[in-house]
């Protein structure tokens, strides 16, 4: 039980150091220049102000749809990732499992081998003790 934890434990820092690390990939090297074809877009800064919303005395409401865009962004790149550490687990495992197949085989394939030569022995055994009766 108490490895299970480490382990659980271990495995929350790993995520949230590779969650910041995809933050980042995605706020300083995807944006920028997907905002600088766009015209120099700041996408941390897209904002739409809804002016007089409830009372004219009320400051400004911002929908900050610039940081909505980000953390789709963030979203697509932590899926794609993680799926592409499970295809690449997956494969793995099925590359272990049909190596320990053939081992298995090749195994089945040298006692049959082994079975065969007893069999010989067997037969020659028994046409022995035909001959002599």
């Amino acid at each position: 039980m108490r490895g299970s934890v480490i382990d659980m434990a271990v495995g929350l820092i790993i995520g949230k150091a590779f969650g910041d690390v995809i933050q980042s990939l995605v706020d300083d090297v995807i944006l920028p220049p997907i905002g600088l074809l766009l015209g120099g877009v700041d996408f941390a800064n897209l904002t739409i102000k809804m002016h007089r919303f409830a009372s004219p005395n009320t400051p400004p409401v911002l929908l900050r749809y610039g940081a909505f865009i980000q953390h789709i962004i963030y979203l697509l790149v932590v899926s794609l990732t993680l799926f592409l550490i499970i295809v690449l687990v997956g494969k793995l495992r099925k590359n272990a499992t049909k190596e320990k197949t053939q081992e298995q085989y090749t195994e089945l394939k040298e006692l049959s081998e082994d079975v065969k030569v007893l069999l010989e022995i067997r037969d020659l055994l028994a046409s022995k003790t035909d001959v002599k009766s």
